[in-house]
């Protein structure tokens, strides 16, 4: 069954640009998404969705955004009737992505979502399972996978250019200097793994170029116990085990800088760093230096390019909602491992 809106959308005049609407105006809307959407050349910043109404008043005017592309979160399913806005980007906390992909689709719209996905993958299934059935595409905000350095030093793992993966290792964190962010709230979808961890698993995933078996073993740590409260984790290690004894040690935290991939292959080492910047990502290996620079927000504007290009071509979007979801079983599977002690399997 299609949902009227899902009915409605499809025939609609096909455009050359996609409106944009960002759900949640925080620090990577405001600094990073908005003004990658004015670089963007298949979609533009075409609405907002805040409940801050001192905020709407500021994008309004800084974007030239019309009255009537503005909602709050009460009257958020109105945007099913607004023909400008294509696209919803959720960037919000990420107990509130399931609320707002799902609402995104059933409105009819097709989802970008920030990362994590979601909290637990069954959530990320329920996520997939709505714009499946509203016949919308959904994107998971991985900008590294549309970034040409990462593309680079991929190709040399999945093309076996240095030979087989060996092991590898990667770390993802920096000084998170808040205190009373989301990011130390367990019940909002806080605690490291969720946030700079996603990297951290990603980097193993795509370095080893096939996906893990097991969770060998993992240590959840934190040295402000006033900050991260009750188990939450500040920093975690984990060691990931992929098929034919190939093993990822993983590493992320709030409590220092570390950004680094170095995948171990038979010819030689891919050294990785920074692996996850927004800008100056770089990559080395006896194969010769990769190298394509270029300044923020261009990342973003790239990956928001390719998906809007995938949607209005009909084609499958680079990270989709499948990608995410691998994350997060795999986000539960390290707090199962380092809860119990034990090995887990995949």
């Amino acid at each position: 069954m299609f949902s009227p809106n899902s009915l409605l959308a499809a025939t609609s005049k096909k455009k050359d640009r996609l409106g944009v609407a960002l759900v949640g105006l925080g620090y990577y809307s405001t600094d990073l998404l908005a003004p990658a959407l004015q670089q963007t050349k298949n979609c533009y910043l075409a609405g907002i969705v805040t409940g801050t109404p001192s905020k709407a008043e500021v994008w309004k005017k800084k974007y030239n955004i019309p009255d009537k592309n503005v909602y709050n979160y009460q009257n958020f399913d109105q945007i099913a009737n607004n023909a400008d806005i294509d696209i919803v980007y959720v960037v919000l906390p990420p107990s509130m992505h399931e609320e707002y992909v799902v609402r995104a689709a059933n409105a009819g719209k097709h989802v970008f979502c920030e990362k994590p996905m979601a909290i637990t993958a069954k959530q990320c299934q329920s996520m997939i399972d709505a714009c499946r059935k509203n016949k919308r595409s959904l994107a998971i905000g991985y900008r590294l996978q549309h970034e040409p350095n990462t593309q680079g030093w991929r190709k040399i793992v999945n093309q076996k250019l240095l030979g087989k993966v060996q092991k590898l290792n990667c770390g993802a964190g920096y000084q998170e200097n808040r205190t009373d962010h989301w990011k130390q709230k367990k019940e909002m979808g806080g605690g490291v793994l969720y946030d700079m961890g996603v990297y951290s698993i990603q980097g193993a995933r795509m370095g080893a170029g096939m996906e893990p078996i097991a969770i060998l073993s993992a240590k959840t740590s934190t040295t402000r116990p006033k900050i991260y409260k009750n188990g939450l984790d500040e920093t975690t290690m984990a060691t990931l085990e992929f098929p034919g004894g190939v093993l990822a040690d993983i590493k992320t935290s709030f409590g220092e800088d570390i950004n680094y991939l170095n995948i171990f292959c038979q010819k030689g080492e891919i050294k990785v760093s920074p692996y996850q910047a927004y800008a100056g990502v770089q990559a080395s290996s006896p194969l010769g230096a990769i190298n394509f620079p270029y300044n923020v927000p261009w990342q973003q504007a790239k990956q928001l390019d390719d998906d809007a290009m995938a949607i209005m071509q009909g084609k499958p979007m680079l990270a989709p909602g499948e990608e995410g979801q691998r994350d997060i079983h795999i986000v539960e599977s390290i707090y199962k491992s380092a809860a119990s002690g034990q090995r887990v399997l995949l």
